[in-house]
């Protein structure tokens, strides 16, 4: 029995595992289409049908071609660290409240700050094993930009927890059921939603990628299949993070048509977002974060503590 009930949970995990790698390619389309048409182009539409198969060919693309070491490079930190960020992406998803042979979480929330803490360290050795000075620096302000926004973004979740009383995530389906959390909590959920971007690297917060003054960051020494893994678990956690503001401010988590929607819906606006705005300023990052949000997370913290003492 308990190796048929093992069997199931791998079985599920292959799944599941399968199911994100097949999200981020059609994610990846869909931003190339989306940021093609905002600059007046057509985006990829000669692989496969509208360019169907254009995320396939360029992953056959990337992890065929031949890996280049530098010569000076710090060489199993610099080969493991893109391994290190996929597999912590991946593992997040575990999280996800499924309806079938997977493992439950009662401390998800508790698991998923530890794990998006654990992100910066591939970011950070990745920089400093290239030995590149750009790649360094680039890494430095990945962990300063990470610091910084992280303390707010777990307050910010610590108010939906009090109000819910539960780390898991299950949890904040049922306590959604008649009014979603995103309509007492319109400013936290709006800095939620420009941590996740932070969270993710993602336009306007990508100083750990700037093209401008860095080339591009801690990942300019990769190619071929490094590259492909830190490219992977960007646009996984995108989706991950996607799938978390449904689940908190958005009514839970259930496997219907308007829950897919949603998850579009949000996806999109990151695409949105990174055709819209500039790169922000880097030391104006710092003061949003620490004279901004996080003043404003803790008076609601403060709030939320006071409105369940009194109800």
């Amino acid at each position: 029995m308990m190796l048929i009930d093992l069997f199931m949970i791998i079985i599920g995990i292959f799944i599941l595992v399968l199911g994100v790698l097949i999200g981020v390619a059609f994610l990846v389309l869909l931003e190339r289409k989306v940021l093609g048409y905002i600059q007046i182009r057509k985006g990829p539409n000669k692989v496969g049908f509208l360019g169907f198969l254009q995320p396939f060919s360029d992953a056959i693309k990337l992890f065929t071609k031949e890996i280049i070491y530098p010569n000076f490079s710090n060489y199993y930190c610099y080969y493991f660290s893109p391994v290190i960020s996929f597999i912590l992406s991946l593992i997040i998803w575990m999280l996800i409240p499924y309806y079938f042979n997977m493992i439950s979480f009662n401390l998800g929330l508790l698991f998923f700050l530890c794990c998006t803490s654990m992100g910066v360290y591939s970011i950070m050795i990745a920089g400093w094993s290239s030995n590149s000075n750009y790649a360094l620096l680039g890494g430095l302000r990945a962990v300063a930009q990470t610091i910084s926004y992280e303390v707010s973004m777990a307050l910010i979740l610590m108010s939906s927890i009090i109000m819910v009383m539960d780390f898991n995530l299950l949890m904040f389906y049922f306590y959604q059921k008649f009014i979603w959390m995103l309509f007492f909590m319109i400013p936290l959920c709006l800095m939620w939603i420009s941590s996740m971007l932070a969270e993710t690297n993602r336009t306007p917060f990508d100083f750990a990628e700037g093209e401008s003054e860095l080339v591009s960051g801690f990942n300019v020494e990769y190619s071929g299949g490094g590259f492909a893994l830190i490219f992977l678990a960007e646009y996984s956690s995108i989706l991950f993070m996607s799938l978390l503001f449904i689940i908190i401010y958005m009514g839970g988590y259930n496997m219907s048509f308007i829950f897919y929607l949603k998850l579009m819906m949000i996806s999109f606006l990151f695409i949105w977002v990174r055709g819209t705005l500039p790169r922000y300023r880097y030391d104006k990052l710092m003061y949003l974060a620490w004279k901004i949000y996080l003043p404003v997370s803790l008076n609601f913290l403060l709030f939320f503590l006071g409105f369940k003492f009194f109800f």
